[in-house]
């Protein structure tokens, strides 16, 4: 393992905040059990003109869960790879009038054979799952998304 579930965490919020839009977003790490990354962002930053929540928002806090799990769950075991979405599905099922709570998890497959793909040939792709849930479990949003993780090229010796 490459460091501590805690330093992993708040290098992830780090890079996360570093990101202008995502920062707009004022979303935080909610909590990370090495299966589920869950991130919490504020209805007020995130309101549409319904004073529901914005579904762009939802789509991003989703994908965000998504691209976060990837890369903490590749990072623990040392591998160095870029994640990217490569594509995604979000469905709308119920407006939101309070804070945004999203969740990914491993849609398919397992984070073992992903990790040994990733080795073996420098690239492995991923389906994850998300959603945005309510204080009292309602699902505001759903959504599946497909990751590509890239294998970063190592440094040239000096």
């Amino acid at each position: 393992m490459s460091s501590t579930p805690e330093t992993a965490l708040r290098a992830l919020d780090a890079h996360l905040q570093a990101m202008p839009p995502v920062a707009a977003l004022r979303l935080r790490i909610a909590g990370y059990d090495g299966a589920r990354l869950s991130l919490r962002a504020p209805l007020d930053a995130n309101v549409n003109d319904k004073g529901c929540a914005f579904g762009g928002s939802l789509a991003s806090l989703m994908t965000l869960a998504g691209w976060g799990l990837a890369t903490l769950q590749l990072q623990a075991h040392g591998l160095d790879a870029a994640v990217y979405v490569a594509d995604s599905q979000v469905r709308y099922l119920a407006p939101l009038y309070e804070d945004l709570d999203a969740g990914a998890w491993l849609g398919e497959g397992d984070w073992d054979a992903i990790r040994a793909k990733l080795r073996e040939t420098g690239r492995a792709g991923m389906v994850l799952q998300s959603q945005v849930t309510g204080a009292d479990g309602t699902v505001a949003a759903s959504g599946r998304a497909r990751y590509v993780a890239i294998l970063r090229a190592p440094e040239a010796a000096g």
